[in-house]
């Protein structure tokens, strides 16, 4: 099963250039991403445009599988790398910026997805979770009467891009999922929790 690591943006929020490449711990951070899903046994292949030049050259010289999609939006890169790659079947996506994402997440929400029947899966964080962690959400909805937030993962079908998918919408109690870095004070918090551990 493919995971597609989306790390085209700018990352204008943060402003420290290729936000893939900001370190934590000296690695990083789409480098914790990779890892996760490389442990819990998925092919990655990291998705870039043109705005990020320094982290395709990162991703050539570890020889980590990469395509520079056209940067149309987030759903647009995702299609035109599965179609691409010819990816049929269900696959991940995720963004580049969830340092704390470990292989047993990823497993559980494989499973739940995998249980559910549904075409596709996106997973959510409680909001208060979220503001626990000190960041500010930029978007929340709510799941059932839960103010959440999406956690920037999610399973898709490869044959069913050009199609709304009906999807499991998977709200998990998972503080790792809470850290989602778009801004200097998230990074320091997350800077602080790395030496913490």
């Amino acid at each position: 099963m493919y995971a597609l690591i989306l790390a085209g943006g700018s990352g204008t929020r943060l402003n420290l250039g290729e936000k893939p490449l900001v370190t934590l711990n000296g690695k990083p951070m789409i480098e914790y991403v990779i890892k996760a899903f490389h442990d819990a046994g998925y092919e990655v292949v990291v998705i870039l445009t043109g705005k990020t030049p320094y982290t395709l050259n990162w991703c050539r010289a570890r020889a980590i599988s990469y395509l520079v999609a056209s940067g149309a939006g987030y759903i647009e890169d995702l299609a035109e790398a599965a179609e691409y790659l010819e990816i049929r079947d269900p696959f991940f996506s995720c963004v580049a910026d969830l340092p704390f994402l470990s292989p047993a997440t990823i497993s559980e929400i494989r499973e739940h997805y995998q249980k559910s029947g549904k075409e596709a899966c996106s997973v959510w964080v409680p909001e208060e979770l979220i503001r626990n962690a000190g960041s500010h959400p930029s978007y929340s909805g709510c799941i059932g009467t839960i103010p959440a937030c999406p956690a920037g993962i999610n399973i898709l079908r490869g044959d069913l891009m050009e199609k709304h998918q009906d999807e499991l919408q998977l709200l998990l109690w998972e503080e790792s999922l809470a850290y989602n870095i778009n801004t200097q004070e998230e990074l320091d918090r997350v800077r602080q929790l790395c030496q913490d551990r």
